[in-house]
């Protein structure tokens, strides 16, 4: 890997981070700091903890931001089921898709990562 800007999991985050911004565009705009603000946060973070990661020293301090980008994304995925409860969208079947898709990437990271660490 040269940069984590070459890892599929990090490009497939920031189509989320566009996908969420759009959808919580339509929320109404006493949420602007509730549940907007939250998910936009979490979604900023799955990308953000990504390049963090590829940019520490070792791929221990990799895996460990590559957990806290799944933890974003499991706190995402909540966000989204809320906003779909109290009716600010409809389910969104492709974002749940790319969310589990990104779910599936990140884990298999994680497992790369960990398989490849050397024992001490």
């Amino acid at each position: 890997m040269t940069s984590h800007k070459d890892l599929q999991v990090y490009k497939e985050s920031l189509l989320l981070v566009k996908d969420i911004y759009l959808l919580v565009a339509l929320f109404p705009k006493d949420e602007l700091f509730g549940l907007t603000s939250q998910m936009k946060r979490c979604a900023i973070s799955i990308p953000s903890n990504i390049a963090e990661g590829a940019g520490r020293k070792g791929s221990a301090e990799f895996a460990r931001f590559l957990y806290i980008s799944m933890g974003s994304l499991s706190e995402l995925e909540t966000q989204l089921d809320i906003a779909i409860m109290l009716n600010f969208c409809d389910k969104n079947g492709e974002m749940t898709q790319r969310i589990f898709y990104i779910k599936n990437m990140l884990s298999k990271l994680i497992l790369s990562i960990n398989k490849t660490k050397p024992t001490v």
